[in-house]
């Protein structure tokens, strides 16, 4: 079991590392080359600049019960079908229920583009409110997947 992070623009780097440290699970960390990145926990997987390199990059080397951390619906689609567990920086975890609709809202909002609306609105600044929300809702995922991938492993 690992961690894998769509880490180009992820906010919550530190916070992924803290937990992981603590439930003693492994890091990759994927950037494109127009990124720098160091860490002293996390592997750090630099991928060409190519659009949707990172996702590719990830996907690869994702297994059923890693976690995945995304803000991409499409990426967080992809690692629910491979077994995966997908969250979200804003801590909202992906499951099957909820990632069809998702999908559908990206894909609405992205025809709303295309046709010249102005969709969403200006990004806010992080606060530390969002950051503890975050943490709280992955350490419980971790809990949870380390969990049940060591009841898998037990029952094998």
């Amino acid at each position: 079991m690992k961690i894998l992070v769509d880490a180009d623009a992820c906010p919550v780097k530190e916070i992924i590392e803290e937990v992981a440290m603590a439930n003693q699970i492994p890091v990759l960390m994927f950037i494109d080359t127009s990124h720098i990145l160091a860490s002293e926990y996390s592997e750090i997987i630099s991928v060409s600049k190519a659009p949707d390199a990172v996702d590719f990059a990830l996907i690869n080397r994702a297994r059923k019960g890693d976690i995945v951390v995304t803000q991409d619906y499409g990426v967080a689609a992809m690692a629910l079908g491979k077994g995966a567990y997908a969250i979200h920086h804003n801590g909202k975890v992906y499951t099957d229920s909820n990632i069809d609709q998702m999908l559908m809202e990206r894909h609405i909002a992205k025809k709303s583009r295309r046709a010249g609306e102005r969709v969403g609105g200006h990004a806010k600044k992080r606060t530390s409110v969002e950051d503890e929300h975050f943490m709280q809702a992955f350490h419980r995922l971790c809990e949870k997947a380390v969990k049940e991938n060591s009841n898998e492993s037990q029952q094998q």
